[in-house]
């Protein structure tokens, strides 16, 4: 098996990585939106076991698109402080990717919230798919700071090694 190595930042882009004020901003976004998360499914599935709190769990859905929102634009930023621009930086393409379905289910969520379409059972659906892309989004996240740790603790200059 052929051995490639793998760098997730260049020392520059780690050093701008420290330095930007976005990092700081995204590393409390982040679980924050995921303790958002959390209590939101938890009202779902309380609305659609029961029947009943279906105003909270509208109201929380509602919070965590705001909270994805916000994340998604000061992400940005942070992706251009570290890597010159935007989105889609070869290091997070898949995550920028991944990331443009989940703004896409929950602006579908909030679009169908807002115009009152579709049944209130529908909108939860719409809300509970938008949250299983998150998942998978977190996950791809969860598993770049894990190879930036990895970077980190390897010899200066060394990247991972990975199976080709």
């Amino acid at each position: 098996m052929q051995q490639r190595t793998i760098s997730l930042y260049s020392e520059e882009e780690r050093k701008r990585r420290d330095d930007s004020p976005w990092t700081l901003v995204q590393a409390i976004l982040a679980p924050l939106q995921f303790l958002v998360f959390l209590v939101s499914v938890a009202l779902i599935l309380r609305y659609m076991a029961t029947g009943e709190g279906l105003a909270a769990a509208a109201a929380s859905v509602a919070i965590k698109t705001l909270v994805l929102y916000t994340i998604m634009v000061t992400g940005a930023i942070w992706e251009k402080d570290v890597f010159g621009q935007y989105l889609f930086a070869p290091a997070f393409f898949w995550e920028d990717v991944f990331s443009m379905l989940v703004l896409a289910l929950h602006t579908a969520y909030m679009g169908v919230y807002l115009f009152d379409a579709g049944s209130p059972a529908l909108r939860m659906q719409i809300a509970l798919a938008a949250y299983a892309a998150y998942v998978i989004n977190a996950g791809q996240f969860v598993w770049k700071l894990r190879l930036a740790r990895l970077q980190k603790q390897a010899p200066h200059g060394a990247g991972m090694e990975a199976s080709a």
